[in-house]
């Protein structure tokens, strides 16, 4: 489904949930999670949401998110996009049976950083840009899996990538060096909106990521806790950047904690 255009590109996503009588004998509207692609924000496809899918077990519906890659639109084109998916889905929620009270997000590497910056503007009116403008971009819950939270801070331990180089995901998500855009990069930060306002988070990172360090989870964590946010930081040890599907279970605990009760 087309959720947005922007220049020559159509924008997409797909919604997966089981329909009344299955499992939602009542036909009652059902929670969404919104499940955002890693990839560099270069690369990846919306189609890549298997662990997200396990929600569907537990009554909720999955909308997997196209968005603008980096070399199709610099930041903050991809957040714009990811907003934009959430107010689509929220004004076509009655036709699809969603509770549009009851939304998270949840994202991977790059789409753990989407999705964490869905979460910490929720409540405020930033990049309400395209379709819907009187519906909200906000979301109830966030699970992020190992996303950059502070691009000045992933070159503080020695990984497989040089985070400031020019060709780095993140330069070219900006649009150039990340020290020559110091204004550009704290609006890309996800830390930097924290407010009273953001939902609660489960923060999931693998201790030997040499991709996207761990500190990261770290940082977000802290700031999130010292702003007086719900929020669960997982460090997992033998794992780098990835996980295996069990790690789906701690976070179908957490959606049906904060979403899983209409």
């Amino acid at each position: 489904m087309v959720y947005k255009r922007a220049t020559s590109l159509s924008l997409e996503l797909d919604l997966y949930w089981i329909k009344p009588p299955d499992t939602n004998p009542k036909g009652q509207s059902i929670p969404l999670v919104i499940w955002i692609h890693g990839g560099g924000w270069r690369g990846g496809y919306r189609q890549d949401c298997r662990d997200a899918l396990s929600l569907i077990e537990i009554g909720f519906a999955v909308a997997s998110v196209s968005y603008r890659l980096s070399h199709q639109a610099t930041y903050p084109a991809q957040i714009e996009d990811c907003r934009a998916a959430v107010r689509w889905l929220r004004a076509n929620g009655e036709y699809y049976n969603l509770d549009t009270s009851r939304f998270g997000a949840w994202g991977v590497s790059a789409g753990g950083h989407l999705a964490a910056l869905l979460g910490t503007t929720s409540g405020q009116d930033r990049w309400q840009v395209g379709d819907h403008p009187n519906q909200s971009s906000d979301v109830q819950a966030v699970c992020d899996w190992f996303g950059p939270t502070d691009f000045f801070r992933m070159n503080d331990i020695t990984g497989t990538i040089d985070h400031e180089s020019a060709d780095s995901p993140e330069s070219m998500l900006i649009g150039g060096p990340i020290r020559r855009h110091r204004a550009k990069v704290i609006a890309a930060n996800p830390i930097t909106y924290i407010s009273n306002t953001t939902p609660p988070f489960l923060i999931m990172h693998g201790q030997d990521d040499k991709t996207v360090l761990p500190n990261q989870s770290e940082l977000l964590h802290k700031a999130l806790k010292r702003a007086g946010i719900n929020s669960e930081l997982i460090l997992l040890n033998n794992f780098g950047h990835g996980f295996s599907s069990e790690q789906t279970e701690v976070v179908k605990s957490f959606f049906n904690e904060h979403l899983g009760k209409g």
